[in-house]
This record gives C-alpha cells, structure tokens and sequence, in this order.
C-alpha cells in the first residue's frame, strides 16, 4: 500500500454501521425476528455485533445453516422496514468530521455493505447526507465489501484515485476493502471490534478510538471543547 500524506487526500470514503452510526440494537432486533420465522435458536447480541460487516447473506452464513439464509434474508428486510428509524445514534464525531472534512473541500461517501436504498433512507433520515457526495451500498452493484470491483466502482463514481483517497471504518471487511484498491485505512473501535482487536486484525493505517482522536490526528481537526457545538444547528 502506497504511504500519502494526509494533507493530499481529496476523498474520503466511511463506512456507515458502526462508525458513523450505531444502528446495531434495530439489526439485531431484525436478525431476532428472521431466527424466529424460521423457528431457529436464536443467537446473542454479542454474536450478532460481532458478525456483521459482510452484508447480511454473509452474516447470516455464519450464523445459520446455509439452506435457511435466502429466507432469512427475506425475513430481516420485511422487519428492517418497519422498525428501521427507531434507534439511530450518531457516533461521537461523526457530524463534527464531515462537517470538517466538507469544508476542508475534500470529496466525501458512505461506502457500506449495508443495501444502499436503506443506507441513503436512514442517512437522509439523520440530516447526515446533506455533506456526502455519495452514498454506495449493497445491490447498488453486483459487489460488496471487500471485493475490489466494488472499491474501484466507487472511487470512479466519486472521480478520485487511490493516490488521494483513503476509508475510515471499523472492521476488517473495511481495511480489505481498502487495501484492494491501495487505499489507507484508518480504524476507529465504536464498532464490531476493539483497538486491540483491529490492530491484530488489520494492517490499518491508524488505530484511533472515535471519530474525535481520528480527525485530530490525521486530518488536523479542531475537537471542539464542548461536543455539543460539534452538532449542526
């Protein structure tokens, strides 16, 4: 992976679930109910917080027998739709980094295995997709994270190249999806996995506990001394 300095990104590309946002109580709720349609055990919180970044037909491969996934998938969606802006929170930093990354110039998406028409519902939902120019997802293309078609798809849409792009996100999945394309990785651990667990995981480019410590340190952000004015008025 090429080294770039942080003062030449001109794009940047975030994964959603468990770096911008927490939605993880509602993805639960909805891999509870597809289990129980199905009449399956159902599984932990903590098996499911720990599974997921792959899309949920990967999530559900690792959590039930194959045969039962195409209907679980079915399941999740029928009840994702109706719970699905029930319990949003915005991670720490989130609105404070785009806020300060969109006025910095720089170019910058949500790049996500969560679908797309869900992801680009809940962002618009929050007022978060008011500083993207782009919102990529799931079934928006043949791909999902980490394959590189999906990368390059991406980047192309945005009209950056990797010598001046890197992602921010929470998971492997996002570091691979990365390091397909040559991009940097930086990490934060508000999301499936700790500092500890990234920095075993992964090869990313920074480690960093929240949105706050990452924008500091890479981007040169101002952590504002009240999180408060961090929000959009």
């Amino acid at each position: 992976m090429q080294e770039t300095s942080a003062q030449s990104y001109r794009a940047v590309l975030f994964d959603l679930d468990g770096t911008l946002i927490d939605h993880f109580r509602i993805i639960y709720r909805c891999y509870q109910y597809a289990l129980a349609k199905l009449g399956l055990e159902p599984v932990t919180y903590e098996k499911v917080r720990a599974s997921v970044g792959g899309s949920i037909v990967i999530t559900f491969g690792k959590l039930i027998p194959q045969e039962h996934v195409e209907q679980a998938v079915l399941y999740f969606r029928e009840e994702f739709d109706r719970i699905w802006h029930e319990d949003i929170e915005i991670l720490p930093g989130a609105e404070w980094i785009l806020k300060g990354l969109h006025e910095k110039g720089l170019n910058l998406c949500v790049f996500t295995n969560k679908e797309g028409d869900r992801a680009r519902r809940i962002l618009h939902h929050i007022g978060m997709d008011a500083r993207l120019d782009g919102i990529y997802g799931t079934l928006d293309t043949p791909w999902r994270k980490p394959q590189p078609e999906f990368t390059h798809h991406v980047l192309k849409e945005m009209e950056a190249d990797a010598a001046h792009a890197c992602m921010v996100g929470d998971s492997p999945y996002d570091f691979e999806a990365a390091a397909v394309a040559g991009l940097p990785c930086y990490t934060v651990a508000t999301g499936s996995h700790s500092q500890e667990q990234l920095r075993a995981e992964t090869d990313a480019a920074g480690v960093f506990a929240d949105l706050y410590e990452l924008g500091e340190a890479v981007f040169g952000l101002v952590r504002p001394a009240n999180p408060e004015q961090a929000q959009d008025a």
